[in-house]
């Protein structure tokens, strides 16, 4: 039995379908809410309701669970996340209820970037899990990623979002030369079973990203070029500009960006360009090949694609 935490996440949700895909028997870790848990469609996995906060719900969860699949976090729900009670202390009752069970492999997530040390709330909470892990007694791989991208993602779509609903005009950071390494989210995923399977990578942490360096500005460029809804890109002070996430993000319950995505490109987050081909034998793909789901379709295409998911919804109850 394999155990993923975050499943209903955008990364969780593409390794959930490809562990089922390989027939793996699942059991996805949801949190307790009042919302419909978004486990992928036609998916079979047993669902754990559990709050990682509380150290004897991860113990239930363990029964029969070989491996662990530790996604959970925080940081996308901005400031109404928790990253001391998801990241760090739910990574540690996790970990406990995986020692106490017997498991025999704990996958952990991380960031490019993490440590102890940082001065930036996700990184440092990252760090601390990752000492928690190492320390748990548990066989462990720790991967570390620079952002994600794909089609259900946060990062690439509230960008384009954002890019549309301005008008004219966009704001990036002026003078921002910190680059990243967009992952294309089927790579990652690749890359996360390969771990399990293979016995050398037991205690180790490895780092992946693409094999492309960009700014943010790059990268707002190609979501332009992509959508073909050009801006005219208007440069703001680094500080300025987390002023006015951090004010939209407290009045707009729904805005796209935190602070904390702006603190992805608060420093390098970077690695070797051939890390994925030499530790995973994988030459990920490229960033501007993989955005075709940016591309907005007609409004009629749109309606129908509506109409017949609720069809075929219908049809299944």
């Amino acid at each position: 039995m394999i155990l993923v935490t975050g499943a209903t996440g955008f990364i969780g949700r593409a390794l959930v379908r490809q562990l089922s895909n390989i027939g793996y028997p699942l059991r996805a870790l949801i949190r307790p809410s009042p919302r419909t848990p978004r486990l992928p469609k036609g998916v079979p996995v047993e669902v754990a309701v559990v709050s990682l906060s509380d150290t004897r719900g991860p113990r239930a969860a363990m029964r029969d669970v070989e491996t662990v699949f530790h996604l959970a976090s925080a940081e996308n729900q901005g400031a109404r996340g928790d990253l001391l009670a998801t990241d760090i202390q739910g990574t540690q009752n996790l970990v406990e209820a995986a020692a106490d069970a017997g498991v025999d492999r704990f996958i952990y997530l991380s960031h490019l970037g993490a440590a102890r040390a940082s001065g930036y709330p996700a990184f440092k909470a990252k760090g601390i899990a990752e000492e928690h892990i190492r320390n748990g007694g548990v066989p462990y791989t720790i991967i570390r990623t620079s952002l994600v991208y794909g089609v259900e993602d946060h990062f690439t779509n509230n960008l384009s979002r954002l890019i549309r609903s301005s008008v004219g005009v966009f704001p990036v950071p002026s003078g921002g030369r910190v680059v990243v390494q967009p992952v294309w989210v089927e790579d990652l995923v690749t890359c996360m079973l390969w771990a399990m399977q293979n016995e050398n990578t037991l205690d180790q942490v490895y780092e992946v990203g693409g094999n492309e360096f960009f700014t943010l500005q790059q990268i707002i460029e190609i979501i332009m070029d992509v959508t073909r809804a050009r801006r005219l890109l208007v440069p703001l002070s680094p500080i300025t500009l987390r002023a006015i996430t951090v004010f939209l993000e407290g009045i707009l319950p729904n805005f796209p960006l935190s602070s904390l995505f702006l603190d992805y490109f608060a420093v390098n987050r970077t690695t070797a360009v051939d890390t994925m081909p030499r530790y995973f034998g994988l030459m990920p793909a490229r960033f501007s090949y993989r955005l075709d789901y940016l591309v907005r379709k007609p409004w009629y295409s749109r309606l129908w694609t509506s109409i017949t998911e609720r069809a075929a919804s219908l049809r299944t109850r």
